[in-house]
């Protein structure tokens, strides 16, 4: 007889089916039929961990802020210079995406994100989480003298932004055809030499 997983693993396990299949299929057409036949379970059984479909897009909202959360707090635990610091952080969300495809889709999926009051409340305050992260670093870079005069930090950190989603959106259209982490990387210091006072 199959042994019984702990209900932390089996949740653990569902939503990880999720993002797999938000990847494959897309979010906004996903079901909880998709998530049990990937798993291996009932319908049921999955309904057992999470009552309705709301709270299994609320636990995938969650390990997602976890996700990201680690990864942003690793590279602001370290006493790096703040361009390196501001370069790290965008790395670190290009990585993020190039280790979880479905991250843009989830984020930016209007559907979901109307329905589930729980997840946009998540994905809002993640993305504000990271503006801020990204207007603070440039605020110590303009301290330093390293962002031109004209480029108030607010507006280079919505540059930054939009060149995170559009490469990720590109990325996925493109079928992946290029390292989005090698590709993102060249195309922030391009950003950057833009940005940047020229002596």
């Amino acid at each position: 007889m199959k042994a019984r997983k702990p209900a932390a693993d089996r949740k653990s396990e569902i939503v990880a089916a999720v993002l797999v299949l938000a990847d494959r299929i897309g979010p906004d057409r996903l079901t909880t039929n998709d998530v049990a036949q990937q798993v291996g379970l009932t319908q049921a059984a999955i309904f057992r961990h999470f009552p309705t479909k709301a709270d299994l897009w609320a636990a995938v909202g969650d390990t997602l802020t976890d996700r990201l959360t680690q990864s942003w707090d690793a590279v602001l635990g370290d006493t790096l210079p703040p361009r390196e610091r501001l370069r790290a952080l965008v790395i670190a969300q290009f990585s993020q995406i190039a280790a979880c495809p479905a991250l843009p889709s989830i984020l930016h999926s209007r559907e979901l994100n109307v329905d589930n009051p729980a997840l946009r409340n998540a994905v809002q305050g993640l993305l504000m989480r990271f503006q801020t992260h990204l207007i603070d670093t440039l605020k110590d870079m303009a301290q330093a003298g390293e962002i031109a005069e004209n480029m108030p930090p607010e507006d280079a950190a919505v540059f930054l932004t939009s060149l995170i989603q559009g490469l990720a959106i590109r990325w996925s259209l493109g079928v992946r055809t290029f390292d989005l982490v090698t590709e993102g990387t060249r195309l922030l210091d391009v950003q950057l030499s833009c940005m940047t006072s020229v002596d």
